[in-house]
Parts: C-alpha cells; structure tokens; sequence
C-alpha cells in the first residue's frame, strides 16, 4: 500500500447538497449522535480528541466514516480549520456508491487503516 492519497472526488460532484462552515466552527462533537460521513469539498478539517489535534485532513478526504460501520457516537470532535464546504453522506448513499462503485469500499478502507496506523505510530 502506498502513501498516496485516496481521491473521493467522486463524491464531490458540483450537484451534490453541500454544508458550508467557517474557520473554527466546529462540525460535530465528540459524543454527538453520527449517521453520515463527510467529504471535504474544499478546505481543511481539524479532527481533536480533548484539547489534542489529531489530524489536519485536506480537501477530497473523508471523515466521520465510523458513523456508517459502528453507528456509535462521534468518538472525536471535527473542527473547521479554515473555511469549509463540506458533501454529507447518508447510510442509504454509502451503500449505493459501494454498489456501483466497488472500489469505493476498499477506499474508504484504505483511509481507516491509514489513520489507525497513524494512531499506533503515535501510541508506541
């Protein structure tokens, strides 16, 4: 596996509803009730634990996916890093993109598995 970004610009088609924040709104709460992911359309997202800084995640990347696997609340808080434009992704489009688009899957995958070796270089 490569170092290579996963692109999700297929998600951010221009007809896709989008959400937009300012630079230090925050865009969900650790805790918080989670059912869709999101991708970043433009800008940059911040995800804490507490008052530390996880990650810094870039425009075309995912985040929130957990909430589509576990259905268990947010287990960190997303923060709007500069100004955002954000696509939300509901249960029912995540399962049609995976449908149409195999490899969908397998990219999200390959996302998640990133961040926790990420975590783990951090932890040991």
């Amino acid at each position: 596996m490569t170092d290579k970004p996963v692109d999700f610009s297929i998600l951010a088609s221009a007809s896709a509803p989008v959400r937009t924040f300012k630079a230090g709104e925050v865009i969900f709460r650790e805790g918080d009730p989670a059912d869709e992911l999101f991708v970043i359309k433009s800008g940059k997202v911040g995800i804490h634990l507490g008052n530390r800084l996880l990650d810094t995640l870039p425009e075309l990347s995912i985040f929130g996916e957990m909430a589509l696997i576990d259905g268990a609340p947010r287990s960190a808080t997303a923060m709007a890093e500069t100004d955002v434009t954000l696509i939300p992704v509901s249960e029912k489009q995540f399962l049609v993109m995976v449908g149409h688009t195999p490899y969908f899957a397998l990219n999200v995958m390959r996302s998640l598995v990133r961040r926790l070796r990420k975590s783990n270089n951090t932890i040991y």
